[in-house]
Formats: structure tokens, sequence, C-alpha cells
């Protein structure tokens, strides 16, 4: 099918915006990947040293005539999404033996879990810890001695990282390899009705600690549609995973046949070979619209519209937030997996998935079909769906229908005629909503401001009993500027709670929204933030304030309001404890939201 006339203006329009950009990028990576295998231009020391723990290896590394496999991983065994990788690199350096390669860990980098970080200051690290993992990644490779990386890494700002660094690392051929989620447990919409319970104080700690842990409870990815499993369906949709690798859980015999499968590929595509793969032909406009169009329709993370800006950034493409709201438009939501439905990544991978889901964009013409990808040349490989025959894996072509119409609907009969995010403009100046799990009826909020400056304020006032009247909570000095941007995600259950009693109510702030926004209408990564001029620096208690998501409109309704005085807030408490002293050259020197919040892009 044709491409959808809208899809594809978006397309061209970011194509011109890119164009100095991007073709500056590419003369980069051209140069770099002319001068050949990298490791050949190291003198006899520098490689000695690079491979002196190699043993028998060492020959075929001096010589030049095999390739070298460069792992960068982000395994630690704190996060569960992260511990399967633990045996990745002994896997993948089996298979690179075998097939006439080796594979080197090149280095590792850190991995937050924002899930144990959540209302903690070291959430004020996380956003910033994404362009610290560029960096690490960038730091492995500037050993110069990999003929192609694979990535190891799942959760929030991991994978943005490590594609910023596979970006800037262009030339060389790149493949992400998941772990998995971990199987389902508690399902969500219990989990989550726990912790409004608790909110309400109508359950104790003891059966709120029961809920969690029955929840979270084993090895790989959180169950959930937040913004770590929104990362695996990008890599997908993107073309850097296996087709289908990215939902099979972890420690099973397929997922390790599909990393034994990710490493013999790392080694097919480098430029020793006849399929030589650069990365940076992958990440192109088309791939980033692919992605984007992946995002819309599953209904997927806030956290990826500042990460894609980012991401794209570091390949020479100029991605903005009007691009992303108009594919939002033109795309329909497919998908109703947590916190938009009752199904987690396990039911939803079930019916169907990502395969499915591919291949319904790639017929209503929703999708670019001619990208590069790991596997081949097209999108059409990632219709199939891997299945493990005789201990290897083998791609057959998936079921062409759901098989299970209330998680997984076809492109034409959506859950919604437009995807799950939505641009907003208006005086307070631009941000973005998640509205794929905010009812109709909810998604325009007109009341009166209740301002704080942070969301510690919000609990203490919710607790005290002042917060029973509509209003929109504005929670602003929560900018990447004013302390790294930290997840407002604490502030869900009481809001459901306000909601669930009859009350309007919204939210407001130059802060983040966790993956798993819920059901309250949110406008977040409102731009400027408050530190850096914006108006919502202005907001008074009782100024009237419209949120329409429908409309894209987010309006302080007061009159004069451009000519107060800006609040102040001490921040004095943002720059020292858990690690932050170290973080003041982030805070000092980072991008604005719309632009990716970003340091190093």
């Amino acid at each position: 099918m044709a491409l959808n006339p809208k899809i594809q203006d978006v397309t061209a329009r970011i194509i011109k915006r890119s164009a100095d950009s991007r073709a500056q990028y590419l003369d980069n990576m051209r140069r770099a990947a002319d001068d050949g295998p990298r490791r050949a231009h190291l003198t006899c020391g520098n490689q000695a040293h690079a491979f002196a723990a190699m043993g028998a290896e060492k020959a075929p590394l001096v010589e030049g005539i095999s390739p070298n496999i460069g792992i960068v991983t982000a395994y630690n065994d704190m996060l569960s999404a992260h511990q399967p990788f633990q045996r990745f690199p002994d896997l993948i350096k089996q298979t690179a033996l075998a097939n006439g390669g080796t594979a080197q860990v090149a280095g590792g980098v850190p991995a937050m879990c924002d899930g144990v970080t959540q209302g903690q200051t070291g959430m004020e690290l996380s956003l910033f810890s994404r362009d610290v993992i560029a960096l690490a990644a960038g730091v492995a490779l500037s050993h110069n001695t990999f003929d192609s990386a694979v990535y190891l890494g799942v959760c929030d700002k991991i994978v943005p990282g490590l594609i910023i660094a596979a970006a800037t690392f262009g030339y060389i051929p790149s493949i992400f390899l998941p772990a998995g989620p971990m199987p389902s447990g508690l399902p969500n919409e219990e989990k989550s009705k726990v912790r409004q319970q608790h909110a309400a104080g109508e359950v104790g700690r003891d059966k709120l600690m029961e809920a969690e842990m029955a929840s979270y409870h084993g090895p790989g990815t959180c169950t959930f549609y937040g913004t770590a499993n929104s990362n695996q369906m990008l890599m997908e949709f993107m073309g850097l995973h296996l087709p289908g690798a990215s939902f099979v859980n972890p420690d099973t015999d397929l997922r390790d046949a599909l990393t034994h499968a990710g490493a013999k590929r790392a080694l097919e595509i480098t430029n020793l070979g006849n399929d030589y793969r650069p990365v940076c032909d992958i990440l192109d406009e088309r791939t980033f619209v692919n992605g984007l169009v992946g995002l819309m329709a599953t209904g997927g993370s806030t956290n990826l519209v500042i990460h894609i800006i980012a991401m794209a950034r570091a390949a020479g493409v100029q991605l903005d937030l009007q691009d992303l709201s108009d594919i939002s438009d033109a795309t329909p939501l497919m998908a109703r997996v947590y916190p938009n439905g009752l199904a987690d990544v396990n039911h939803f991978h079930a019916a169907g998935g990502l395969t499915y889901m591919i291949g319904e964009l790639l017929d209503a013409g929703l999708l670019h079909p001619d990208t590069v990808t790991v596997m081949g040349d097209g999108l059409q490989d990632y219709t199939q769906e891997p299945k493990l025959i005789d201990g290897e894996v083998r791609w057959q072509d998936a079921p062409r229908h759901s098989q299970n119409d209330r998680i997984l609907r076809p492109a034409s009969d959506p859950f919604a005629p437009q995807g799950g995010l939505k641009q907003l403009n208006g005086n307070l100046g631009r941000g973005v909503i998640k509205i794929s799990a905010v009812a109709d009826e909810h998604q325009l909020v007109e009341a009166p401001a209740r301002v704080f400056h942070d969301q510690e304020e919000v609990k203490a006032a919710f607790k005290a009993g002042t917060l029973t009247d509509d209003c929109v909570i504005v929670v602003r000095f929560q900018g990447p500027k004013a302390n790294g941007m930290p997840e407002l995600h604490a502030l869900n259950p009481l809001m459901a709670v306000m909601q669930g009693r009859g009350q309007k109510v919204a939210l407001v702030t130059d802060g983040r929204m966790s993956g798993a926004s819920g059901k309250t209408p949110a406008a977040i990564h409102v731009s400027p933030e408050a530190l850096d001029g914006g108006l919502i620096g202005k907001v008074r208690d009782g100024d009237m304030i419209r949120l329409d998501a429908k409309a894209g409109t987010l309006q302080v309704l007061a009159e004069g309001i451009e000519d107060r005085a800006p609040a102040t807030a001490d921040l004095s408490g943002n720059t020292n404890g858990v690690g932050r002293e170290l973080f003041a050259m982030f805070r000092a020197n980072v991008g604005g939201a719309d632009t990716g919040a970003a340091v190093v892009v």
C-alpha cells in the first residue's frame, strides 16, 4: 500500500529540516568507515595491550582476518531487567568462536532502576544517567578494536544512551540484544488498586509491600508497558533487534538461541564481509518515523518523547514535538497494555505482539517499508516470528490476525483512531500528554491552580485534606536545569483517588511523569521550564488553567500574568547528597525538554 500522506509529509519535512546536519553526520561516518577495520591502524604496542588476555585467539585478531565483536553491557544484578545479561557475554563469545570470529567485553555502562529511585533523591540523577551511559559506551568503543558492536541494555535511560553512542560510532555495525520480560505476576491493575488504597489510608504498608513484591518477582523487565518495554518496541520497529526478539522471556531456550543468532549476525554485517551494515545507515529519518509510529500505535511511554529527540540528534536527524503530534494523529491506537489496559506485555506478545502490529501498519501504509535493518533490507522481515527448530532459530510468517482483540486490534478497527501522545501548546509553553489511558471525559480540565515546588508538598497537602476541590496541580522547578527532571510518578495514586472522588484534576509540570503514566491527565515536559523563564514560573494559586488534550492546548486564563515577577525557589537542596554534587555540570548545560533534555548531543 502507498505510504500514508501525513506520514509522508512529516518524513519529508524532517528530511528537509535535517539536510545539513544529516549530511555532515554521514560524511563523518563515511570517512571513518573508509579507514577499514579499526584495529588495522593500531601499533604493535596498542594491539598487545588490547589482546593480552585473549590466549589462542590472539593470532587472528592481530592478522585482522576475522571479525571482532565489542560487547557493551549494562549488566548488574540489582536491576531485574539486566540480571539475565550476566550470561550473555559467554554466549556471544561461544558463538563468535564457532563462526570464525572473536568477542570481547568492551566495557560496562551504569544502569539505574527508576523503580528503586522513584520518589527518592536518586531520581534526580536518572535522566542524566542517559548521557553518562552514552559517554561510558563511547569510552568502551574508543579502543578502536571492534568490527561490530553488540549492546546489552533494556531499561529506561539505558537504551537511549546506548543508541546515542551507537549513532556516534555509526560506522560500526551494531545489534541490540534484549533480555525479555519477567513472567507475569500479580496483575498490574490489582497492584495499582492497592497503591490507591494505601494512598487513601485504607491499607497498611504490609499489604502494599506484599502487592509490590508479587508484581516485581523475578528476572526480566517489569511487565507493564512503561519506558523499558517501550524501548524494546522501539528497537524492533527501528530494525535494531532481530525480528520478534523483544518480548521472549529470559533464561529460556528461545532466548538463548536468539542471543546466539544475534552474535552470529553481528559477525556477518561487518565491513570484512559482503553485507556491511553500519548503524548510520539504519538510523535515518525514515527509521525514526517508524519508531514514532510504533510508539503511538502502542500507547508508549512519554519518556520516549524526550529520548527519541536526543537519539535522533546523535544521528544528525532533527525531530520536533510537532512531528510527534502529527504522527500520533495519523496512527491508530492498536494495543491495550497496562496502564492503557489490563494486559501485560506477556499477554500482548501472546496476542500477536510486535510482529502482528508491524504487519498491520505496513499494510495500512503507516510505516516506511524500505528501511535498512540489522536483518536485511526492508521491514517486512519483522512480520516474522522466531521459532526454535532443532536448537536453532528459524523465522516463520506470523499469524495475520490478533489472538485477543481485547489486547490487540487491527489498524482498520483500532481502540482509538489516533495514537496515545499529544503535543500541548499555549501560553504556558509546549508540553506533551499521554492520553491513551485517560478516559474521554477527563481529557478536558479547567480548574484553579494549586501551585507546588516539589512532589512532597503535594503529598503533604493531600494528607492534610486540602486537595478536595477541582484543581490543576502545578508542580514547577522540576525541569532538567532545576533538579535533573525527576519523574513524578508517586503523584499518580493520589491523583487517581481525587479523580475517583469525582474531582476534576490534572497535573501541569515542567518535570517528567513515569512511562507508566496513568488515567489522570498530566501535562508534562512543559518548556521553557520555570528556571528558564517559562510562564509556569508566574502561575499563582487560584489562576484558572485550561488543559484540553483533544484540542492540544494548555492555557493559563489570568489577566496580566506575563507582567508578574517570576516565582523563585530555594534549589540549594538539589545540589548535594546521593551524588548530586557530581552532576552540577549537567544541570548547568542541559538543553530544554523539547530538544531532548540532553548534554552530549
